[in-house]
């Protein structure tokens, strides 16, 4: 499967193609000029593996939540290539893709155990975009819903026996006063992931092969802030 994968959903912008089971990727830690560095990575990537866009299956985008502006910059490229080359496309969540990362990180540390990462990425005004989401036997599954809030209004609930719990996402770096009134709950707080799109990538190939894929008009981005999620949704 050839799969383009785009993430521009906080100061990281990155493009990956997933290349049955290899990863290209380009990534960059921009203040601003998303835009403008998305399109160049992805002929860059294009160019490198000998290929043309109308040459892949489909095209996955980290859908939010995230920066308003870079989770638009991500949905309307991803549109907009998909509709050029008539190809379908597929949604991510950057909550999934950050703990996705994580439970690499976690796998290093601690080999094959249950981790739940503890995704909070920082939304401005006072508030984190959150959620719970958990690896078992290499599965990722979302636990409850993606949200926002106050980090002040946000808790640990009790945890599992053997269930080792991350902290992960700049929320954590951008409120330390409630970052560290809640890690004696957690076993590490890595605030310096942030989503990308080789994990974009690899949560889109196994959405692809669970049937989930759209056409290129229904790409939407998810803001949480307007609309949050009603119900727990594998990612």
């Amino acid at each position: 499967m050839k799969l383009l994968a785009l993430d521009t959903s906080t100061e990281a912008c990155s493009a990956a193609l997933w290349l049955d089971g290899e990863v290209l990727e380009r990534y960059e830690v921009l203040g601003r000029g998303h835009a403008e560095r998305l399109l160049p990575m992805v002929d860059d990537l294009l160019v490198e593996a000998g290929l043309v866009l109308a040459g892949l299956d489909g095209i996955a985008f980290g859908r939010g939540p995230g920066a308003f502006t870079g989770v638009r910059i991500a949905t309307a490229v991803a549109q907009g290539l998909a509709f050029g080359a008539d190809l379908p496309v597929v949604p991510v969540s950057d909550l999934a893709a950050v703990a996705l990362l994580a439970f690499d990180r976690a796998q290093a540390l601690w080999g094959l155990e249950a981790v739940q990462a503890w995704v909070c990425l920082d939304a401005r005004m006072g508030e984190v975009y959150h959620a719970w989401v958990e690896q078992n036997d290499a599965t990722l599954a979302e636990v409850g819903v993606e949200g926002v809030a106050a980090p002040a209004h946000l808790t640990l609930p009790a945890v599992a026996p053997r269930v080792r719990r991350v902290g992960v996402g700049h929320g954590f770096s951008a409120y330390p006063q409630w970052a560290l009134q809640v890690a004696p709950g957690l076993d590490g707080i890595w605030p310096e992931i942030l989503p990308r799109a080789s994990a974009v990538a690899r949560l889109g190939v196994s959405l692809w092969a669970a049937g989930v894929r759209l056409s290129a008009e229904q790409a939407q981005p998810t803001y949480v802030r307007n609309q949050v999620a009603s119900q727990s949704k594998k990612v």
